[in-house]
């Protein structure tokens, strides 16, 4: 369609439903990281807590207002886009209700606590001490493997700032990989602290970080071995990683490269940048599309958008 002018009584009407007619994301959406897996009997993990996780909680809402919702929440990292969402989960203030939340373990503060401060005064009306639900702490190693009921996890580390987690969950004869966020395993090693002079991009690094990256790398590669979908954190195009390499976030091919190591069946482009239009993002996706072809490769490719729905494995 053509533009829209706010004056426009389409415009009007999309304004009282608190629809802004001049966003360019109304097909992929403007919410940040949050994804559910839900096996056949039942077992929800979430993985992510940002604003998506509100529209969850509503759509809980049957199950929570009798006190019977039980989710199992796996935290990529504590970067506010990943966790921003959580103290607007519904379901936290229903009595009866259970919560678990998985995160990397730090020496330097709690989970817990991480997620009481977001809701210190004057930062929030509610103190996460008077949730209601039943809320338990487990904290992770880097190769972390455990099962939530009849979902089976393992993790691996990502390049990310502060470290980032990645997942597989395994269940119903499928798996999911979630790997969001990382930079590429090639330029800048990260570790506990942001880099604030990066090398450029290209730059030959010391053969201790090659060698970490490297065992990195190895094992995202083997975490989406044979994967049925893996949601992969490609917000950067390439021109972006030249100008700013140094945010820990990875580019399409950095992805269609993991995925057909690993001989991925299905790739989910993840995390596009916030001032990303829909125009932009099909660009970006008929243009990865065409890279996981080559060579006759078999790689399907889907870009994230709000309400995607993806049946896998049996039942």
């Amino acid at each position: 369609s053509g533009a829209v002018s706010r004056h426009d009584p389409t415009a009007r009407d999309l304004a009282r439903r608190g629809i802004d007619p001049l966003r360019g994301d109304l097909r992929y959406g403007g919410n940040t990281s949050c994804v559910e897996v839900r096996s056949a009997a039942g077992t929800r993990v979430v993985v992510d807590a940002g604003t998506g996780i509100r529209k969850l909680g509503k759509e809980l809402g049957t199950d929570a207002d009798a006190g019977r919702t039980d989710v199992h929440l796996l935290i990529s990292h504590t970067h506010w886009d990943h966790i921003q969402g959580l103290p607007y989960f519904s379901p936290l203030y229903q009595r009866g209700n259970k919560l678990s939340v998985y995160a990397r373990k730090r020496d330097d503060l709690h989970l817990h606590a991480v997620f009481a401060s977001q809701t210190d005064d004057p930062y929030f009306p509610v103190p996460f001490a008077e949730a209601q639900a039943e809320i338990a702490f487990r904290e992770l190693t880097d190769s972390a493997k455990f099962e939530i009921a009849d979902v089976k996890v393992a993790c691996a580390r990502l390049n990310h700032p502060y470290i980032a987690t990645a997942y597989r969950l395994t269940v119903d004869g499928a798996s999911v990989v979630y790997v969001s966020d990382t930079a590429p395993f090639t330029d800048i090693l990260f570790e506990d602290e942001f880099v604030e002079r990066p090398p450029s991009p290209g730059a030959e690094l010391p053969a201790r970080d090659r060698q970490k990256l490297a065992r990195m790398r190895d094992g995202v590669v083997r975490l989406c071995a044979g994967a049925d979908l893996v949601i992969y954190d490609t917000m950067f195009t390439s021109e972006d990683y030249q100008r700013i390499p140094h945010y820990g976030h990875s580019r399409p091919s950095d992805a269609v490269d993991i995925c057909r190591e690993a001989d991925a069946r299905r790739l989910v482009l993840f995390h596009h940048a916030p001032e990303r239009t829909d125009t932009e993002i099909d660009g970006i996706l008929a243009e990865t599309r065409t890279l996981a072809a080559r060579d006759g490769g078999a790689l399907e490719v889907m870009a994230a958008y709000e309400g995607l729905d993806v049946e896998l494995g049996r039942g």
